[in-house]
């Protein structure tokens, strides 16, 4: 393994994808690493830009091959993770890969990398707000966003184990903390 990771992980609906987005924008060093996923693509996202959409038979494959870094079956039947190929063509061009994945995975692999990795747990302010923000994300149905909170509840207990917790009250204040955050882990040798 060479070059550090940024790790963010954090309920969906959290804000984590918003801040991340932010910080590629803001800090030419970093890379995102494009996840692989199974699901069908949602209205306006893009293969090999928002994720690396594959058949399921494929990911199966890239699994037992040993090709990804971290994955995770995240709903039943659908998975996500993170190719080391994607992380090696980061690496290659000088750049700090981030990383917005599950906190499984996250967990996963801040174990792996140890140091060289910063794993930040972005936290909504509570369950309450989270199905507020969800709710009004318009992408999903009800019972999708059901699923989410459940899943959201048992994400939370993860938050310990990571580098750095940043609890989203206020979107501008989390984005300015994990911009120092980043900036810091970065310029360390």
């Amino acid at each position: 393994m060479a070059g550090k990771i940024i790790i963010f992980s954090a309920p969906s609906g959290s804000g984590k994808t918003t801040i991340v987005r932010q910080l590629m924008q803001k800090i030419p060093r970093l890379s995102f690493s494009i996840s692989a996923t199974n699901r069908p693509p949602r209205k306006n996202e893009k293969d090999g830009v928002d994720y690396y959409f594959l058949p399921t038979e494929q990911f199966r494959k890239k699994i037992n091959n040993g090709e990804f870094l971290e994955w995770e079956e995240v709903y039943q039947g659908t998975y996500y993770g993170t190719l080391k190929s994607e992380i090696d063509r980061i690496n290659a061009e000088g750049k700090v890969a981030v990383l917005d994945v599950d906190v499984v995975g996250g967990t996963n692999i801040k174990k792996q990398y140890g140091q060289e990795a910063l794993a930040i747990f972005i936290k909504p302010p509570s369950l309450h707000e989270l199905e507020k923000r969800l709710k009004n994300r318009d992408t999903d149905s009800i019972a999708i966003i059901q699923k989410r909170l459940a899943k959201a509840e048992k994400e939370l207990g993860y938050a310990r184990f990571f580098d750095q917790i940043i609890v989203n009250d206020q979107l501008e204040v989390a984005y300015e903390e994990a911009e120092m955050l980043v900036n810091k882990f970065i310029s360390l040798k």
